[in-house]
Protein backbone atom coordinates (compact mmCIF):
# COMPACT_ATOMS: atom_id res chain seq x y z
CA UNK A 1 0.00 0.00 0.00
CA UNK A 2 1.32 3.42 -0.95
CA UNK A 3 1.45 5.67 2.11
CA UNK A 4 1.38 9.48 2.11
CA UNK A 5 4.78 11.07 2.65
CA UNK A 6 4.88 13.63 5.45
CA UNK A 7 5.76 17.12 4.24
CA UNK A 8 8.23 19.63 5.65
CA UNK A 9 6.81 21.41 8.70
CA UNK A 10 5.28 18.32 10.33
CA UNK A 11 6.61 17.94 13.92
CA UNK A 12 7.29 14.19 13.41
CA UNK A 13 10.21 15.14 11.12
CA UNK A 14 11.93 16.94 14.01
CA UNK A 15 11.45 14.12 16.53
CA UNK A 16 14.25 11.75 17.46
CA UNK A 17 13.04 8.23 16.70
CA UNK A 18 12.66 5.43 19.25
CA UNK A 19 14.18 1.96 18.94
CA UNK A 20 11.83 -0.85 18.01
CA UNK A 21 11.82 -4.50 19.06
CA UNK A 22 11.26 -7.77 17.19
CA UNK A 23 7.60 -7.76 18.13
CA UNK A 24 6.86 -4.38 16.52
CA UNK A 25 3.32 -4.83 15.11
CA UNK A 26 3.04 -5.74 11.40
CA UNK A 27 6.69 -4.96 10.66
CA UNK A 28 6.75 -7.03 7.44
CA UNK A 29 3.73 -5.16 6.10
CA UNK A 30 5.23 -1.82 7.15
CA UNK A 31 8.48 -2.58 5.29
CA UNK A 32 6.56 -3.71 2.20
CA UNK A 33 4.50 -0.50 2.28
CA UNK A 34 7.59 1.64 2.79
CA UNK A 35 9.38 0.12 -0.21
CA UNK A 36 6.25 0.54 -2.34
CA UNK A 37 5.88 4.17 -1.18
CA UNK A 38 9.55 4.94 -1.88
CA UNK A 39 9.47 3.40 -5.38
CA UNK A 40 6.21 5.18 -6.21
CA UNK A 41 7.85 8.52 -5.31
CA UNK A 42 11.05 7.64 -7.24
CA UNK A 43 13.14 7.80 -4.06
CA UNK A 44 16.36 6.00 -3.08
CA UNK A 45 15.68 6.04 0.65
CA UNK A 46 12.76 6.42 3.03
CA UNK A 47 12.75 6.80 6.81
CA UNK A 48 9.84 5.92 9.10
CA UNK A 49 9.36 9.57 10.25
CA UNK A 50 8.60 10.42 6.60
CA UNK A 51 5.46 8.29 6.84
CA UNK A 52 4.60 9.68 10.28
CA UNK A 53 6.25 7.08 12.54
CA UNK A 54 8.84 8.37 15.05
CA UNK A 55 10.85 5.12 15.09
CA UNK A 56 14.44 4.22 14.20
CA UNK A 57 13.88 2.53 10.88
CA UNK A 58 14.78 3.38 7.31
CA UNK A 59 15.38 1.62 4.04
CA UNK A 60 17.63 2.29 1.08
CA UNK A 61 17.77 1.16 -2.55
CA UNK A 62 20.42 2.98 -4.58
CA UNK A 63 19.66 1.19 -7.90
CA UNK A 64 18.40 4.40 -9.63
CA UNK A 65 21.88 5.95 -9.21
CA UNK A 66 23.42 3.03 -11.14
CA UNK A 67 22.01 4.48 -14.36
CA UNK A 68 24.28 7.53 -14.04
CA UNK A 69 27.11 7.18 -16.55
CA UNK A 70 29.43 9.34 -14.42
CA UNK A 71 30.16 6.30 -12.24
CA UNK A 72 32.60 3.51 -13.03
CA UNK A 73 31.19 0.12 -13.99
CA UNK A 74 32.22 -1.21 -10.57
CA UNK A 75 30.38 1.63 -8.78
CA UNK A 76 27.30 1.10 -10.98
CA UNK A 77 27.21 -2.59 -10.05
CA UNK A 78 27.54 -1.74 -6.34
CA UNK A 79 24.77 0.88 -6.52
CA UNK A 80 22.48 -1.38 -8.55
CA UNK A 81 22.61 -4.16 -5.97
CA UNK A 82 22.43 -2.10 -2.76
CA UNK A 83 19.03 -2.58 -1.12
CA UNK A 84 18.80 -2.76 2.68
CA UNK A 85 16.61 -2.25 5.71
CA UNK A 86 18.19 -0.51 8.72
CA UNK A 87 16.53 -1.04 12.12
CA UNK A 88 17.80 0.80 15.24
CA UNK A 89 20.93 1.93 13.38
CA UNK A 90 23.79 3.83 14.92
CA UNK A 91 26.55 5.53 12.93
CA UNK A 92 29.59 4.77 15.06
CA UNK A 93 32.23 6.41 12.88
CA UNK A 94 32.47 9.02 10.12
CA UNK A 95 35.75 9.50 8.31
CA UNK A 96 37.43 11.48 5.53
CA UNK A 97 37.24 15.01 4.21
CA UNK A 98 33.73 16.41 3.77
CA UNK A 99 32.46 16.63 0.18
CA UNK A 100 29.47 18.37 -1.34
CA UNK A 101 26.67 16.64 -3.20
CA UNK A 102 23.30 18.00 -4.25
CA UNK A 103 20.65 16.38 -2.06
CA UNK A 104 16.88 16.38 -2.22
CA UNK A 105 14.21 14.82 -0.02
CA UNK A 106 10.76 13.33 -0.62
CA UNK A 107 9.45 15.36 2.34
CA UNK A 108 10.85 18.58 0.82
CA UNK A 109 9.94 18.33 -2.88
CA UNK A 110 11.57 20.63 -5.45
CA UNK A 111 14.29 21.81 -3.05
CA UNK A 112 17.78 20.59 -3.90
CA UNK A 113 20.94 21.95 -2.28
CA UNK A 114 24.58 21.02 -1.80
CA UNK A 115 25.20 19.29 1.52
CA UNK A 116 28.64 18.50 2.95
CA UNK A 117 29.16 15.05 4.48
CA UNK A 118 32.08 12.79 5.26
CA UNK A 119 32.64 10.12 2.60
CA UNK A 120 33.05 7.06 4.83
CA UNK A 121 30.90 5.69 7.64
CA UNK A 122 30.73 2.69 9.93
CA UNK A 123 27.20 1.73 10.95
CA UNK A 124 25.74 -0.80 13.38
CA UNK A 125 22.20 -1.90 12.62
CA UNK A 126 19.70 -4.74 12.65
CA UNK A 127 18.27 -6.07 9.40
CA UNK A 128 14.61 -7.02 8.84
CA UNK A 129 15.28 -10.37 10.60
CA UNK A 130 16.81 -8.53 13.59
CA UNK A 131 20.26 -9.88 12.76
CA UNK A 132 23.01 -7.48 13.87
CA UNK A 133 25.50 -6.06 11.35
CA UNK A 134 28.48 -3.71 11.63
CA UNK A 135 29.46 -2.48 8.18
CA UNK A 136 31.52 0.25 6.52
CA UNK A 137 30.25 2.17 3.51
CA UNK A 138 31.65 4.97 1.38
CA UNK A 139 30.69 7.32 -1.43
CA UNK A 140 27.11 7.65 -2.53
CA UNK A 141 25.84 4.70 -0.48
CA UNK A 142 27.29 6.27 2.68
CA UNK A 143 25.64 9.57 1.80
CA UNK A 144 22.18 8.04 1.31
CA UNK A 145 22.53 6.23 4.65
CA UNK A 146 23.61 9.47 6.37
CA UNK A 147 20.65 11.36 4.87
CA UNK A 148 18.15 8.72 6.07
CA UNK A 149 19.92 8.43 9.43
CA UNK A 150 19.43 12.17 9.93
CA UNK A 151 15.67 11.60 9.58
CA UNK A 152 15.59 9.21 12.56
CA UNK A 153 17.65 11.76 14.52
CA UNK A 154 15.03 14.45 13.82
CA UNK A 155 17.22 16.32 11.32
CA UNK A 156 16.63 17.36 7.71
CA UNK A 157 19.20 18.15 5.04
CA UNK A 158 18.02 21.78 5.11
CA UNK A 159 19.26 21.98 8.73
CA UNK A 160 22.81 21.56 7.39
CA UNK A 161 22.64 24.56 5.04
CA UNK A 162 24.23 27.96 5.66
CA UNK A 163 22.13 30.76 7.13
CA UNK A 164 22.11 32.51 3.74
CA UNK A 165 20.90 29.37 1.90
CA UNK A 166 18.19 28.84 4.55
CA UNK A 167 17.02 32.43 4.03
CA UNK A 168 16.91 31.95 0.24
CA UNK A 169 14.69 28.86 0.42
CA UNK A 170 12.51 30.00 3.35
CA UNK A 171 9.55 30.92 1.12
CA UNK A 172 9.67 27.61 -0.75
CA UNK A 173 9.75 25.68 2.53
CA UNK A 174 6.77 27.67 3.82
CA UNK A 175 4.83 26.83 0.65
CA UNK A 176 5.60 23.11 1.07
CA UNK A 177 4.36 23.12 4.66
CA UNK A 178 1.14 24.85 3.50
CA UNK A 179 0.63 22.28 0.74
CA UNK A 180 1.20 24.85 -2.02
CA UNK A 181 3.15 22.44 -4.20
CA UNK A 182 2.43 19.93 -6.94
CA UNK A 183 3.94 16.46 -6.60
CA UNK A 184 3.50 13.14 -8.39
CA UNK A 185 3.07 11.16 -5.16
CA UNK A 186 0.80 11.19 -2.12
CA UNK A 187 1.76 13.66 0.58
CA UNK A 188 0.38 14.65 3.96
CA UNK A 189 0.81 18.30 4.86
CA UNK A 190 1.06 19.61 8.45
CA UNK A 191 -2.27 21.44 8.32
CA UNK A 192 -4.12 18.43 6.83
CA UNK A 193 -6.26 16.35 9.13
CA UNK A 194 -5.43 12.64 9.28
CA UNK A 195 -8.03 10.49 7.56
CA UNK A 196 -9.61 7.97 9.89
Amino acid sequence: MILPIVAYGDPVLKKKGSDISKDYPNLDTLLENMFETMYNAMGVGLAAPQIGLPIRLFLVDTAPFAEDEDYTEEEQIRLKSFKKVFINPKIVEEDGEEWAFTEGCLSIPDVREDVYRRPKIKVEYLDENFKKHVETYDGLIARVIQHEYDHIEGELFTDKLSTLKKRLIKGRLANISKGKIRVDYRMRFPNQKKKR
